[in-house]
């Protein structure tokens, strides 16, 4: 069983997704692939120990508190690359950067591999099911530009600008 909730966030509507002991996703508003990776049957309005947790560390994110991922128990769903890019992605610290590209070295470094496509990596780092704990808003281009958040590119700057991240040197892509 699954059990959700909404919280109300400086970056707009946060649905909260979990059974009864851990988080199986975070969606800000209609994010893209949203639909994707939401579990079937979702019950709303029950208090669960998930969600409850998860409430508490993003009050305490957007409070600034800087809160620990080891906190929570995370269940996203998803294939053996994509949990190796998610479990990457937990280990950037607050407030920094990486790319694309640096992700993909460590990912092909975990997996044995001589390289990996940053391509490949972006797919997994945009099917997070788990945004802003899972923090795939910290991940750039290589030359510093803001391509790629499924939640939107505003979305993305204002999660980095809420975690104090140097912005000067980033930019919006052009389509």
């Amino acid at each position: 069983m699954y059990y959700g909730t909404h919280y109300e966030s400086p970056v707009g509507d946060i649905y909260l997704v979990g059974d009864e002991e851990s988080i199986v996703g975070l969606w800000i508003g209609e994010q893209r692939f949203r639909t994707d990776a939401m579990p079937d049957n979702v019950v709303e309005g029950v208090d669960v120990l998930a969600l409850r947790r998860g409430i508490g560390w993003l009050d305490d994110y957007f409070a600034g508190k800087r809160p620990e991922i080891s906190g929570l128990r995370l269940a996203p769903v998803g294939g053996k690359f994509r949990q190796i890019v998610w479990q990457i992605l937990m280990e950037i610290p607050y407030g920094e950067l990486t790319t694309y590209g640096e992700v993909a070295k460590e990912a092909a470094r975990r997996m044995g591999k001589e390289r990996m496509s940053a391509q490949a990596v972006g797919g997994a780092v945009g099917h997070n099911p788990i945004s802003i704990i899972i923090p795939c808003h910290r991940v750039v281009g290589a030359n510093g530009n803001l391509t790629g958040y499924a939640g939107g590119i505003d979305k993305k700057i204002q999660l980095l600008t809420h975690e104090g991240v140097d912005m000067t040197k980033l930019f919006m892509p052009k389509h």
